[in-house]
């Protein structure tokens, strides 16, 4: 055993996070927090017997801290998984510099983000040679940025102080898609070859959901593995569980979009010297799959819904249907052709032909998997995001991904969040909705939950103004809007207004912010980073959807107040819901009560989650849908979400909030 291993084996998790421990010795004011080493105990657990462990800790328990110490002190390399990068970074450069440089725990971690975050020598030594800009504000960032290139250790554009939309860096970048692999020329010195290698040496290696399962799909699809970026590991801890089943359908399903084919038809003219033979060849069928691809979408294009009175805006996603389907094929075995033409032409050991000829095999088998649509197990779909269309496929039982590819490799997996358990129809808060769709038996699956140490009665008031109409009423936007605006008034601002869709945050914004005498910010006028700094410096107004509905963590007086406007259950009609509402009806359950319920019951605890984040923060959260108060349903809702203290007419929330003022 290495002195560094009998250290960790000395140590216990009593001895770092209990009363009197490593921890208190060495933070001024330390507080010892019994649900936090409860859960540590709980995972200690779990990372021994390489088990699942279903983890609840409520906010302010200190969760991070809590799954960390035990990680740390298993002797098992541990990947930690996080929903966001900017908790990734929270725990890389928080929580480990803590527990290794205070505490004095002796282990070496390492930051891994996705492949598009880091630097491609490669294709930055081409662009160099005659850099191209969007335009010449763009250029005015390369001087700095080249500069840094040169000189950078990691690579990693979280150094770099260029904008997020700057056109230069997906110039000098790369993706899993178009990264030569092995067969790069720069590869031994490549940043994310680096990172692979420093992170095999590790004990805890930080990453997010979307490079876990990016790096986890390659592998399920038989990748080549130095395309991969983890290496081997014995354990996972998911941070923001919660978030999990979304990244993960995402990686484990297939899309080919016109963008996609776009791309892979510009990439293959350039690549191959005018005086190789080739080079006309690819220029040919670069031309044939664009008209090809072309038509394919322009074929899915009319197979789309409309909306009504506007034949020419396509609605939403829709399911393919068997005579959709029938009608693709054709346009799609043409494109499928020229894409194995252009395998076959570049299936050889040029690294630049071997990115292409990956590019153009991996689509193909994308394609083809979408127009066969003959997996009862997955459900098929078109979508259209802007200009780009989209013909995607993904599983309905992510679980099932989950189980053939995750926990038959990996020992101990650590699912944790503030909000893991839920209520349905027929019980009270369990962990069962969750382990369910983790592909978990709930019975057979260990759980700890631990609640948080805030005092929720005194500190947040719950409020849902009964004399509302219910949402599907013709006045709902405009009488929730006054309700809003009243709400806001009482509280000069300070609050964060969510709503359920974008089209519903546009009505409510353009009703209310004219109103508003505080800064009103709305979601996409700026970065997500940059309306959250706006939004602190001075008592304002955030109207915002699903992506400030989580993860978004603003303590202190900057918030106290949160308006949700409805119950966030999730659009039944959308295609991935439908497909997994009729799989709980197949199997003789109740989709409503046993996978819509407790869908929204989790979403509803996240949006609550904005408000406190501290012990000395108060203020309230109100939700506009009164059928929380007289569906049956609704008791349950209300019974999933922290015991704060609840009203239901705006006089009894002025006197409770007068009262704080005190």
């Amino acid at each position: 055993m290495t002195a560094k291993r009998r250290e960790l084996h000395q140590a216990t998790v009593e001895g770092v996070l209990g009363q009197g421990g490593a921890l208190s010795a060495v933070l001024s004011g330390y507080e010892h927090r019994p649900a936090q080493l409860e859960m540590a105990k709980g995972v200690e657990v779990a990372l021994e017997t390489g088990t699942a462990l279903l983890a609840e800790a409520g906010t302010g328990t200190g969760k991070t801290l809590g799954y960390l110490v035990p990680a740390v002190l298993s002797g098992k390399r541990v990947v930690v998984s996080t929903a966001t990068r900017t908790l990734q970074d929270q725990v890389f450069t928080k929580d480990i510099p803590l527990l290794r440089d205070v505490v004095g725990l002796p282990f070496e971690a390492a930051l891994l983000k996705g492949r598009s975050n880091y630097l491609c020598a490669h294709r930055f030594e081409a662009f160099d040679q005659a850099p191209s800009f969007a335009t010449p504000e763009d250029a005015t960032w390369w001087p700095a940025f080249r500069e840094w290139a040169m000189m950078t250790e990691t690579g990693d554009r979280g150094e770099t102080r260029v904008p997020e939309n700057w056109s230069g860096w997906p110039l000098v970048s790369t993706t899993s898609d178009a990264c030569l692999g092995g067969k790069c020329p720069l590869y031994e010195s490549c940043f994310v070859t680096k990172g692979r290698r420093a992170a095999a040496d590790c004990d805890v290696i930080v990453v997010n959901h979307a490079l876990f399962f990016s790096d986890l799909s390659l592998r399920s699809r038989g990748g080549e593995e130095k395309l991969g970026i983890l290496p081997p590991y014995d354990a996972v801890v998911f941070d923001e569980a919660h978030a999990l089943e979304d990244v993960a359908t995402e990686h484990f399903g297939v899309s080919v979009s016109s963008g996609r084919l776009t791309s892979l038809a510009q990439d293959l003219v350039g690549v191959l010297p005018v005086t190789d033979a080739r080079a006309s060849h690819l220029a040919a069928l670069s031309v044939t799959l664009r008209s090809r691809s072309e038509a394919l979408f322009r074929e899915l294009s009319l197979a789309f819904p409309v909306e009504p009175l506007d034949t020419q805006r396509r609605q939403g996603d829709f399911t393919l249907t068997p005579e959709v389907v029938d009608q693709l094929r054709p346009p799609a075995a043409a494109t499928l052709e020229t894409l194995a033409a252009i395998a076959a032409l570049t299936g050889d050991d040029d690294p630049d032909l071997g990115a292409l000829n990956r590019r153009a095999v991996e689509t193909a088998a994308a394609l083809e998997h979408v127009v066969q649509a003959d997996d009862v197990r997955q459900v098929y779909w078109a979508e259209t995001r802007g200009r780009s269309l989209a013909l995607r496929a993904a599983p309905i039982d992510v679980g099932e991904s989950l189980a053939r590819f995750l926990y038959e490799d990996v020992g101990a997996v650590i699912f944790t969040s503030a909000t893991l358990t839920s209520s349905s129809g027929r019980q009270e808060r369990s962990f069962e909705y969750v382990a369910r769709r983790f592909g978990l038996d709930p019975k057979a699956t260990a759980t700890v939950s631990v609640e948080s140490p805030f005092d929720f009665p005194s500190q947040a008031a719950f409020y849902v103004p009964s004399h509302l109409p219910e949402p599907n009423a013709p006045d709902f936007t405009l009488q929730f809007s006054r309700e809003v605006l009243r709400l806001i008034r009482l509280m000069g601002g300070r609050a964060f207004v969510l709503c359920t869709s974008l089209r519903h945050l546009d009505e409510v914004h353009a009703l209310v912010s004219p109103h508003v005498e505080v800064p009103v910010f709305k979601q996409g006028d700026a970065p997500r980073t940059v309306l959250l700094e706006q939004f602190k410096e001075k008592p304002s107004v955030l109207f915002a959807s699903h992506s400030f509905w989580e993860g978004v963590d603003v303590p202190g007086d900057a918030l106290s107040l949160v308006v949700m406007d409805k119950v966030p259950f999730a659009p039944p009609n959308e295609p991935l819901q439908a497909a997994r509402i009729e799989a709980v009806r197949k199997e003789g359950g109740n989709p409503f009560d046993e996978y819509q319920v407790p869908q929204a019951a989790l979403s509803l605890r996240q949006g609550f989650g904005r408000l406190i984040r501290t012990r000395t923060d108060h203020g309230i959260v109100a939700l506009g849908d009164t059928r929380v108060l007289t569906k049956r349903y609704g008791k349950q809702l209300v019974a999933s979400l922290p015991p704060a203290t609840r009203f239901s007419r705006l006089d009894d929330v002025k006197r409770w909030w007068a009262a704080k003022q005190k």
